[in-house]
Parts: C-alpha cells; sequence; structure tokens
C-alpha cells in the first residue's frame, strides 16, 4: 500500500513539543499514523487512501495556539521498508512481570523466569514487539484476564503479538485481521514459530468482521482514535455479553472521546490505564 509523507515545520511557539504532540493528535483525524519528532516539527506518515487534505488545512488554520504557524509539505513516501535496519539489530528482551519473555529471533533466551511464558516476534515491516507502551499495556491486561478456552478478536494485528499471547495464556482460539498484507503475513509466520495452529488471520478492515462466524469474549484493538471511533460499533456486534473490549493506540486526552462512543454502544468502562500519555481503556459488554 501506497502512503505519504509530510513535514510539518512550527514556528511561534515557546513550547514545541506540546505543539507536536497536539498537531499529532490532530493529524490523526486527517488519517495520519505514524510520526517522528523533526528538528522543527514533525515527520507523518498516512496512507493515501486516508488522507484528507481538506480536514487537515481546517485543523491547521483552528490549530488551538494562537502564536502558531504550521507550513508543511508532502510527498510520495519512498517505498521501502521503514524498519529494516531496525529489523536487522533486533531488539532486547522484554520480561513482563516474570510472566511474558518476549524477544525476537536474533536473541535466544536461555534461562526463563520460573512459570514464565515464551514468546517469539520476528517484526517484519508490521508494529508490535512490546516495546511501546500500548502494546505493553495490554498485554499486561492479557496477562491479568482468564482466557482459558476463550475466543479472541485482534483488530488491526501487526505482528500477531496480541493473539499470540493470548493463546499461550489459555486462549482456544484467535481470528486476527489487519489492512496491510505484511501484518497479516508477518502474524502467520509469527503464529507458525511460536508453534500455534489456532490463530486465524485475514486481510482487510474491519468489514471483515461481518464475515466471521460467531462471537467472541475478547477483542483487542490497539489502533489510532479515529478507527476506533468507527469500528467500535462493529466490534461491540461481535462480543458476548459480559465480555471485554480492550483497546489502546490513542493518547489520555482521546480517553473520554472514545468512553462516550463506547457507553453510547452499551459498552461499561471497568478499567483504564495510561503510561507516558498513551491510554488504554477496558470495557464489558453488559448483557
Amino acid at each position: 500500500m501506497k502512503y505519504l509523507v509530510a513535514n510539518f515545520h512550527i514556528t511561534g511557539v515557546e513550547d514545541l513539543q506540546s505543539a507536536r504532540d497536539v498537531l499529532a493528535s490532530l493529524a490523526g483525524e486527517a488519517g495520519f499514523e505514524t510520526f517522528e519528532d523533526s528538528e522543527d516539527g514533525l515527520t507523518a506518515w498516512v496512507q493515501n487512501d486516508h488522507f484528507d487534505q481538506v480536514l487537515l488545512d481546517e485543523i491547521i488554520k483552528s490549530f488551538p495556539f494562537p502564536t502558531a504557524e504550521i507550513n508543511y509539505d508532502i510527498a510520495d513516501a519512498e517505498d521501502r521498508n521503514w524498519n529494516e535496519s531496525w529489523e536487522e539489530a533486533g531488539w532486547e528482551p522484554i520480561n513482563i512481570d516474570d510472566q511474558l519473555l518476549l524477544h525476537d529471533t536474533k536473541h535466544s533466551v536461555e534461562d526463563l523466569p520460573e512459570n514464565s511464558i515464551d514468546i517469539t516476534i520476528d517484526a517484519r515491516l508490521a508494529f508490535g514487539t512490546g516495546n511501546h507502551e500500548t502494546t505493553l499495556m495490554i498485554l499486561r491486561e492479557l496477562l491479568h484476564t482468564d482466557l482459558k478456552d476463550s475466543r479472541i478478536l485482534d483488530c488491526g494485528c501487526g505482528t500477531g503479538i496480541l493473539s499470540i499471547a493470548a493463546c499461550k495464556l489459555g486462549a482456544r482460539e484467535a481470528v486476527c485481521y489487519d489492512i496491510d498484507e505484511w501484518s497479516v503475513k508477518n502474524t502467520r509466520h509469527n503464529a507458525e514459530i511460536n508453534g500455534l495452529n489456532n490463530i486465524e488471520v485475514l486481510h482487510g478492515n474491519a468489514s471483515v468482521i461481518s464475515h466471521i462466524s460467531g462471537v467472541f469474549d475478547v477483542v483487542v484493538a490497539n489502533i489510532n482514535r479515529n478507527i476506533l471511533i468507527d469500528d467500535m460499533e462493529a466490534m461491540r456486534g461481535v462480543v458476548n455479553p459480559g465480555g471485554e473490549i480492550i483497546l489502546s493506540g490513542f493518547y489520555v486526552e482521546d480517553g473520554m472521546m472514545l468512553a462516550e462512543r463506547a457507553g453510547h454502544l452499551g459498552l461499561r468502562l471497568i478499567r483504564s490505564e495510561s503510561k507516558n500519555n498513551w491510554c488504554m481503556l477496558v470495557f464489558t459488554a453488559d448483557a
């Protein structure tokens, strides 16, 4: 899939980092998915088909920093593996509460903590290793959820790390989907190297949910705010009464908007957590 890259230049503000954070949050409404700080602003990536330039221009025009001036240029992103250098170097193993040990294929793990679960993730052009706060919060939530014999729906699966963890923690089956073909292939690959044959991976957006038979005990989604707002109704339609929907991938300031949307759909907030301004919300579907 093709991406555009935008370079945002911010001037006229005393607190550049705060302006960056607000711009990233608002630019997500125009379709942007990934952000990096630059010397004088932000670099951001958006899928061609998801980019709303009219909305972006309106956001900049009404930017809530009165003295700020924001200019940007946009171009086709180079069609290459942006994670290549990082993938070649690998990443250090991650120990989550001495219960989950996450590592890549370049780091062997000889001494596992007693009773811990070993998860290998070979990240290839996909998001989800446990390094990011959003992934880490959901993994910790899964550790404290009774997953025995449960059925899991993983929305926007990336590397498949959440489904793999859930299955190793006792889930009977996981169904995953991702709009990115690279992520679909990577999840299948990671399920295989973890010795799992109970993970089904589908290619597409939330529309695939309507083609899946049955309902789910736990739904997980680590996606940006706008996609969650749009897709939550489809998720709500396939969760069992008493089941849980675990959402992350957004900032703390966006939590209220998501909670309100969930409430309108008959979901009740039972838990929230934040880490470095990233947020996770856990809802239950009342009968």
